[in-house]
């Protein structure tokens, strides 16, 4: 039976064999190299501190689930009955400016029911500011037959007041014509959108409208 071969390690020196020579021992041959993936190095310990923090985030339990409005069923909002609350916008009583339509009237024939106007006063406010070229738009929008609402937030920016209002109380219809506007609605459940469009008012995301 052979004698079994003894293998040198990864940088491993003979040392006696070394000293007996009378050579000088070098020490970067005796130590082994740290690798670029060790996690004792700064940059690795790291990288594992947020990759321990994205799991730990990860298997939080959640222990709030934000409520559902009590008047939705699915996308459907029960709320919405005659006569109908609609929330008017600056720019849609600008288009009705410039078509030349009754504000009142026209909501009716829309959803063939009572409808009431609701002016905020931050909608009010954006009309007295834009001066003389609103000046229809302003006097149609303090007509008394509407209703006010007030506003106890600061400033005069209209169009978070009006998103605020509708995630709040689902009870009414935003009147609008403006873009990014009507996008933040559309992302709010049961909340359908009034608008200027042909000559007359159409209605979107309202069940029981009629079919035009």
């Amino acid at each position: 039976m052979g004698v079994q071969k003894k293998t040198r390690k990864f940088a491993q020196v003979d040392i006696l064999a070394l000293i007996d020579n009378g050579l000088r021992i070098n020490c970067d041959q005796v130590k082994r190299v740290i690798g670029q993936r060790d996690a004792r190095l700064k940059k690795n310990q790291a990288k594992g501190e947020i990759e321990n923090k994205r799991k730990a985030k990860g298997d939080e339990v959640v222990r709030q689930i934000p409520q559902v409005s009590s008047s939705l069923f699915f996308q459907y909002n029960t709320a919405l009955v005659p006569p109908y609350s609609v929330l008017v916008d600056t720019n849609f009583l600008s288009h009705t400016v410039q078509h030349k339509l009754e504000l009142l009237e026209t909501m009716m024939d829309c959803l063939y029911a009572k409808c009431i106007p609701i002016i905020t006063d931050c909608v009010m406010a954006e009309l007295e500011k834009l001066g003389q070229k609103y000046r229809i738009a302003l006097r149609i929008a303090r007509d008394e037959r509407w209703e006010r609402l007030r506003c106890d937030h600061k400033g005069v920016y209209a169009d978070d007041c009006l998103v605020d209002r509708v995630m709040k109380h689902k009870v009414y219809i935003v009147a609008t014509n403006d873009r990014d506007l009507k996008r933040r609605i559309r992302k709010i459940p049961g909340v359908p959108i009034m608008s200027v469009a042909r000559g007359k008012y159409v209605i979107e995301r309202l069940p029981d409208a009629p079919e035009k």
